[in-house]
């Protein structure tokens, strides 16, 4: 058994690379070398911060936990999300979350590696793309 309190894994800020706006993640857990491919985090997204477009080899779990976000896949319109709701977005599916643009949005993303990698970001998403 191990366990990993709360405050033993710093909070970092989300890369601009990889973010738009004001985003916080504080990572729950990480694969283990050998064990297991899986990684958890918690993200919170100010209002209007959002992922760049991202696709996920293995697929990513999202579980809301507080807010109100909005995520979209490739070619399909945005959609609202609240606590509770948990999103799947297959292996492969180009797609990007983050807040609304009014309130901010926090969730819990789980993924897994496979053959070694565990996202590919792509472009960020625009003011345009984002305004709904």
């Amino acid at each position: 058994m191990e366990i990993t309190t709360n405050g033993a894994i710093p909070s970092m800020k989300g890369p601009a690379d990889w973010f738009s706006g004001t985003v916080r993640i504080d990572p729950l857990y990480q694969p283990k070398e050998g064990v297991t491919k899986g990684a958890g985090a918690l993200v919170t997204f100010e209002p209007g911060a959002r992922t760049a477009w991202h696709t996920h080899p293995a697929g990513q779990t999202l579980i809301v936990q507080s807010g109100l976000g909005w995520i979209q896949r490739e070619g399909g319109p945005i959609e609202e999300i609240r606590p509770g709701d948990v999103v799947w977005f297959a292996p492969g599916e180009k797609h990007w979350h983050g807040a609304s643009a009014e309130k901010a949005m926090s969730h819990i993303a789980i993924q897994e590696e496979l053959n070694g990698e565990m996202v590919t970001w792509m472009e960020k998403v625009s003011d345009e793309e984002y305004s709904k």
